[in-house]
This record gives C-alpha cells, structure tokens and sequence, in this order.
C-alpha cells in the first residue's frame, strides 16, 4: 500500500502552497537519483497523481503532452505565492550533489522584490529537522523561456544535513506559469565544488579589500581637523552658498525637517507637523577598516514634546551599521531616548562598538510617532576609539544584567515581621513589641511600569543598608495596565510588585505601599486601594500610604473632600461659573478626600496599618492637631506622614505637633549638595547642617523614616550609581544611622 505525507505535517508557506510526498522504503529512488519518480511518468496506483508526489491542489497541477507528464505552477492571483514542497533525504556520506531538471516559464511578470520571480528555494534540515546554515542558492528566472530549457547545479552538503528541503516556487509574481519535469538530485564530487568555492571566496576577499582600500583614503579626505569622520558635523560649512550645509543633502517640503539658525548658528530641526507621524532624518557615516569602536558625541534639544502611544513614541536617535553597498548589516543601539523637554542644549555621548561586516554606521534622528515635538541636533562628532574600554563596559554591562536579574521570590510566610498595629503614639508588632520603622524609597515603579532596579535595590537596602521598611512608590495607572505599553492589563506590573513585597517580607522587612500622585485624592484612587487592599489585605508586610503629597486644599477638603481648583495661566475666565461647570471645563475637580480612600481600603475588610501624609506637599500635620485626624473604622490603625525636606521650617508646629498622640512616619527626606531649583535658594538649609540635624531630630524623637531615595537620578540621592555607592553628603549619614549609629541633637528648623 502507498503511504503519503500527512498534511499536519507539511510545510505552510505564504498564501497559496502545494503539497507533496516523502520517499518511502516501497519507493527506494533509483541509483542514480536521490529523488524518486523525478519525471513524473509513474503513476503505480492510477490515481492520476505521480507516485511519491503531492496530489493536485489549487496552484499545483499535473499536465501531459503526449506521452510526457510534468508538475505545473501556476499564478492564481497576483501577489500570492505557488509552491511545489518534497523533502528529500540525504544519505551519510553524501558531501555534494548536481540538482538537474528541465523547466517552462511563460507568462511571467515578476512582483515588486528583486527575488519575487520562479524559483528552486532549498533548505539543509538536520537530524532533528531544524533548519540549518549554508542553504544552497536560489536558481531563478525573472523571464520566460523558448519552451522547455535543461538547468543545473551543484552544491555542497553541510556537515549533519539529513533532509534537503526542495521547493520551486512562483514566488509573489504577478502572473506566470512555472512547468518542470525531469528532476534528478545525484552525489557527486565535492572537491572540484570546494575548490570553486574556495576561488571564488578568493576573489571576494581580494575585491573587499581593494573596496576597502578605496573607501579609507575617500573618508581620509573627509577627516576633520579634530579627528572626527563626520564630515561639516556642526553643520556651519555651506561652501556653495545654496542655504543648506555641505554633506547634508536635501530635504523634502513638508518632511518636518529643517535646518535652522539662531545667530551664527545653523543646527537640524525635526518637527511634528501631526500627531503620530514619524520624522527622520537619515545620515550615514562611512567607517575606515581598522575602527572597532566609536565615540559619538553630538548636542540635542528638545521642547513642546509629547510621547506618543508607545513608550516608544519619543525623541531618539537610532542607528543601523550598514556594508559597503549601503545594506544593513545589523542594528545598531538607540544612542539617545528622551521623553521630556531639555532645559537648552545638552551634551550627548556614547561608545560604540562597530559590528562585524559593517563598513559605515547610519545615525536616524527621529521623532518617533510623538503627539507634538522639536527636536534640535547640532556638532556631531564621530571618532575611531580604543575597544578596549568599551569591551570592558560591554562585559561589566553583561554581570550587571545577571546581578539585576533576580528571580521572583515564594513567598514564605515563616519569615514574614509581625503585624503592625498602633497604640497612642507607638507601633507595635503581634507580640506587643515597639518597632522602630528605618529604611529607603524604592523609585521608579511611578514612572516605569517596567521598574529599574527595583528588586536588587530591595535586597541591597535591607541586607546591606540594614533598613527594615522599603517605601515602594507606585501608580495606579500603571496596576490597572493603562499606559499605552501596558498590552497586559497590568498583569506584569502588579506581578513585580508582589515579587518586591515577597522578597522584602522574606526577609522580615515591611513594605509601606506608596501611591504616588499628587494635590488631592480622586475617585480612581479610591478604586485602586480597593483592588491593592484586596490583593494584600492583612498581609503583616504591608503598611498603605493613602496619598503621596497632598497639597493646595483646606484641610477640610484634605479629610473629607470637596472641590479641588485647577489653577489656569492668566485670566481664569471660568472663575464665575458654578463647581459642575468648571469640572465640567477642566478647570477643578471632586476630591474623595483622605477619609475615602482609608473607607476604600476598610471596606476590603484589610486592617493594615494605614499612613495619611498631612498638606503642604506631605510636610504639615498641623490640621491632624485642630481636629482633622481620620476616623479609623476597624483596623489596625493611622500612622500620619511628613515629607521633612531641607527647606521645611517649624517642625515643632507642623509635625511634632501630633508626635505625643500618633506615630509619624517621614515617608520622604534628604538633601544634596546642589540646591533644589524650584524653591528659593535662601530658604534651603545647606545639606551639611541639615542631614545630621535630620537625623538627630528622628533618634530623638523616635520618628519613623524612609530616606529618599534609593535611585541615583531620583533627588535627593542616597545613592550615586547603581553599586549603591553612598552619597557623602547624604546617603553615607544615612547608611550610618540605618545601622545604629547615634547622631546628636542639634535642635529644630
């Protein structure tokens, strides 16, 4: 009985494929041949298909004329694709073969690629029928031909191949019919092929290099004076005096592409001329042989810029390394991606290390599908470096990722601290024990969904800091998967946030969950609290900071809510309407209040311990004391926060005003040398006063805090980079007094 090859087994390929048998042991292929029943005269079964070939289907026919028989392909629509599909097996020992065959092309007109035409495509597949390299090349025909004309070649095999996959295909022509017919795959001598071959590589090697030779000394000519490959890279040079810069070309009317001047100044401009549409500039830099690495340098501004969709979507410069024909070779990185205005002009480098085959590197400044934008570039430098040092970053780079990557932890209830509850103006554990709450913000979960180090900098402050609370900072947009590269409804995100709670909580530290939005609570942060208290409800771990930095209300709207204003530039015109209309104009909203978000979390039915962050940007507490403290309805009580900061005066009348009747927890503090620029410089302490005075003030006064913050570009900084070196004028204070040190009262602001 003839077997067939199953259709579940088959290859899919493109749109229109035709289908066909394997060998078999009733159908060994003659001796000279490796291909059975190659002209199709054979039909054992009378079933008008040739024997060990694929029935007729769709693109795929058999035709006679006289007493011949041979496969045809044929068009049936234009762009689609027909395919003759036969795996071939190939015998231990075979190291080249001679394909011969006899085909008919007529009517054809080849598609819109240089390779879409009638073709043999071929394929090595290995043992385990994955596909391998050296795939023989394509015989093609982008022609018709005098009837029926005899084709061959010969090719080597690769070490391991056990199946050729054999393929003629009309490859998304436009219309055409593909006959063959006499097809027959043999061994042959491999050492006169290998010896072509090994000429012919030959050859290529002497014409790259004469190619090479030549490039050098045209990109010699063209090296400036400071050494840089990238020709007029400050753009100023205009020898034929048409108004744009020399080496830059042209550029298209209503591209979004424009070269600008400010004085005597010329620099490149991208706009957006409409949302979400892309703006590129393309401008590639030939490479001398000998570069293995680059530095490129180059000054960037960017102003009225808004993301796209993506987190993508946003001011960058790309980069491909291409050969000497101009083809891409491989990608190159992303040298800038920015999301946010500059203030002026900002300096840019980087480092780079040229890819194998490249012989020039192609910069693409674009605005990449942005909502709005500018984006300027000017002094481009481009020069040949050393590798040495960038092959060490690269592989510095490779043990930082290994370190970073830590795997998500079980939880392990074992080792979890023991729930918190307050009692007048102390924290106690289950056991009735006072716990002294010390540690560090962990950031960039408010502004990432992806986080940045937010696992490892966990394990570094609790095992290496000594901190015993981290303030996780989050945001509620991205728990519920809202942000536009966000394609998981928030899965991953809420995923990383139980990994840091488990890893904390695994090594008996608490986690004081930070929603980290400003101003005054709104209705979906009340929604939030509800899904978070849910997921954590009466987790001993878990501590719920409400509210991150309310601000710019009554302390009566702060507790129970009301109308919050939005302040307008200029004239508010809206001022006379009523508080419907100006919600209604975006000019204000309802806030839930404080009171409603701690309803939230209680109606979950979690006890957690809460924390309520007072006005004034979290600073002052001074309401809790004048009858505005929230009412607890049945859980493990309130501990009231205060954002303490160097330019916050009277800690006596705004936070230790309370410290006799509740806990308080400074969720965020420090400083840094560099003054804040938003706040008078004469009302900021300088950092060497006020960071032992801080700390004296929270051992004194038994505060609770949480130093911010454990990300280097988040300031203050505790950190200046990612091995978690401390900051002297911060971070290093800090360290000290996380791991016991005693800092001495030197009084209050």
């Amino acid at each position: 009985m003839k077997n067939h090859f199953s259709l579940s087994k088959c290859l899919a390929f493109l749109s229109v494929i035709a289908w066909c048998g394997t060998s078999h042991a009733a159908d060994t292929p003659p001796a000279d041949s490796l291909i059975a029943n190659g002209n199709f005269q054979r039909d054992d079964n009378g079933d008008g298909t040739p024997d060990t070939w694929g029935a007729a289907k769709d693109s795929l026919s058999y035709q006679s004329e006289g007493d011949n028989r041979f496969a045809r392909l044929t068009s049936q629509q234009p762009g689609q694709t027909a395919m003759l599909y036969r795996l071939v097996p190939i015998a231990d020992g075979i190291r080249a073969v001679e394909l011969t065959w006899k085909q008919r092309i007529t009517d054809l007109k080849p598609g819109k690629q240089a390779w879409f035409d009638a073709r043999i495509m071929m394929e090595w597949k290995d043992a385990a029928g994955q596909k391998m390299q050296g795939a023989p090349s394509a015989p093609y025909s982008r022609k018709n031909t005098d009837g029926w004309v005899e084709k061959s070649t010969k090719f080597l095999v690769p070490e391991g191949a056990r199946n050729l996959e054999f393929m003629p295909v009309l490859f998304q022509v436009e219309t055409g019919t593909f006959d063959l017919d006499d097809i027959v795959l043999k061994a042959t001598e491999s050492a006169p092929i290998e010896a072509a071959a090994n000429e012919r590589a030959a050859a290529n090697e002497a014409k790259k290099a004469a190619e090479a030779v030549k490039r050098d000394l045209q990109i010699a000519k063209k090296i400036g004076a400071d050494g840089s490959l990238f020709a007029n890279g400050d753009l100023q040079t205009d020898a034929n005096k048409d108004g744009l810069p020399d080496e830059w070309g042209k550029i298209k009317e209503g591209s979004g592409i424009s070269f600008e001047t400010e004085g005597a100044n010329r620099f490149l401009r991208l706009t957006s001329t409409e949302p979400f549409r892309m703006v590129l500039f393309y401008k590639p830099v030939m490479l001398p042989t000998t570069a293995k690495a680059i530095e490129i340098t180059w000054k960037q501004r960017t102003s009225n810029l808004k993301k796209g969709k993506e987190n993508f979507h946003d001011a960058r410069i790309m980069t491909d390394f291409i050969n000497s024909s101009f083809q891409k070779v491989k990608g190159g990185p992303v040298l800038s991606s920015t999301k946010s205005n500059s203030e002026g002009w900002v300096e840019k480098s980087m480092s780079v290390l040229v890819a194998e085959g490249a012989a020039g590197i192609v910069l693409m400044p674009a605005l990449f599908m942005v909502e709005a934008g500018t984006f300027d570039l000017d002094d481009f430098s481009l020069k040949p470096i050393d590798p040495t040092a960038v092959l060490a970053a690269k592989a510095l780079a490779a043990e930082d990722a290994k370190r970073i990557n830590l795997p998500y932890e079980t939880p392990n209830a074992t080792k979890f601290p023991s729930e918190l509850r307050t009692v007048g103006n102390k924290i106690l554990n289950k056991e009735g024990k006072e716990v002294w709450l010390q540690g560090v913000n962990i950031m960039s979960l408010d502004w990432n969904p992806q986080g940045e180090r937010v696992l490892l900098s966990t394990k570094v402050a609790i095992e290496e800091w000594k901190a015993n609370i981290i303030r996780l900072a989050v945001k509620e947009s991205y728990w519920f998967g809202q942000d536009a590269g966000q394609k998981d409804g928030g899965k991953a995100y809420r995923e990383l946030v139980d990994a840091v709670i488990n890893l904390a909580a695994n090594r008996g530290a608490y986690v004081l969950l930070d929603l980290h939005r400003y101003k005054a609570p709104k209705a979906e942060h009340a929604v939030f609290w509800k899904d978070a208290a849910t997921r954590y409800k009466n987790h001993p771990a878990l501590i719920f900071d409400l509210f991150n930095e309310p601000h710019g209300t009554t302390w009566e709207v702060w507790r129970n809510g009301g109308f919050v204003p939005v302040k307008k530039e200029g004239v508010d015109e809206t001022a006379f309407l009523s508080e419907e209309d100006r919600i209604k104009n975006n000019v204000g909203y309802r806030s839930i209040g404080m009171q409603g978000l701690l309803d939230a979390v209680r109606s979950t039915g979690a006890k957690n311990v809460v924390l309520a962050g007072g006005l004034d940007y979290g600073y002052d507490l001074s309401g809790i004391a004048k009858g505005f403290a929230l009412e607890e309805k049945g859980g493990n009580g309130i501990i009231y926060g205060s954002h303490i900061y160097p330019w916050k005066k009277d800690y006596e009348s705004k936070v230790l005003v309370v410290a006799d009747k509740y806990p308080i927890l400074s969720g965020e503090n420090g400083g840094n040398t560099k003054k804040i620029g938003f706040i008078p410089e004469e009302h900021q302490e300088d950092t060497a006063t006020w960071v032992p005075r801080f700390l004296g003030m929270v051992q004194k006064y038994h505060l609770h805090w949480t130093g911010f913050s454990f990300h280097p570009k988040a300031s203050p900084v505790l950190i200046s980079d990612w091995n978690y070196t401390p900051t002297p004028e911060w971070g290093a204070s800090a360290k000290r007094a996380l791991a016991g040190e005693k800092f001495a009262d030197k009084g209050l602001r």
